[in-house]
């Protein structure tokens, strides 16, 4: 998701984001769906092959604006368009489909029911419920979103450190929480999204028990 910062209408200083991004946007018709689908499959492969679009061009006997449209999931490619395609890049006919055939997965939690895990580094008394998981999908990013509680046997650590971003959402107590040289006090409805490649973490219980969302995002290749 792009996002641009638009200039203040009241001439203050502070820019609000913008996201090009529709998050109420309908789903497009299923053959657009494919068309775009086998427009990323040509751009991964041609990039994968260290190809221009200038020398798939050549190659095929495509123009440059063609394949910007293929690529761009403009137009829908005939079948010995594809073929070229798949000769050039000397991958088989049927690779073109593989992001349109995949299964796209939900998973629902019912309250209360989320499984308790053992997160990599998890400190003694800090527990994670998993609220959900969803492995290889076709975003490339992996997504862990955790229901975390702290007690009195909860440590203190101050040091997590892990790749992608996390979120975090306060429901219930309050914690002195570390990112980097700053910390936070966070409180019922508070949240804070930082980059997790820093170190973090509860530095101090201020009120306990305390309970929050920690939703943790990562590319699926690290």
């Amino acid at each position: 998701m792009s996002e641009t910062l638009a200039k203040p209408a009241n001439g203050s200083s502070a820019a609000k984001p913008v996201f090009s991004q529709d998050p109420h946007k309908t789903s497009e018709s299923r053959e657009k769906v494919l068309e775009v689908a086998i427009g990323r499959e040509v751009r991964s492969f041609r990039r994968q092959h260290n190809i221009t679009v200038a020398d798939l061009a050549k190659t095929t006997g495509l123009s440059i604006g063609m394949l910007s449209k293929i690529e761009n999931g403009v137009t829908s490619p005939s079948l010995t368009t594809l073929q070229a395609l798949s000769n050039a890049l000397s991958i088989p006919l049927t690779s073109f489909f593989r992001g349109f055939e995949e299964q796209r997965e939900a998973v629902h939690v019912k309250a209360g029911t989320g499984d308790e895990a053992d997160r990599r580094g998890t400190r003694a008394g800090h527990q994670y419920n998993l609220l959900g998981h969803i492995g290889s999908n076709a975003s490339g990013v992996i997504v862990e979103p955790y229901l975390i509680t702290l007690t009195e046997e909860s440590d203190t650590f101050p040091d997590f450190q892990h790749d992608g971003m996390e979120f975090i959402y306060m429901l219930e107590g309050e914690v002195e929480y570390r990112h980097g040289d700053k910390t936070f006090i966070l409180q019922p409805g508070d949240s804070f999204f930082f980059d997790a490649d820093a170190p973090h973490g509860p530095q101090a219980h201020i009120k306990l028990p305390a309970r929050y969302l920690s939703i943790i995002s990562y590319p699926q290749n690290s």
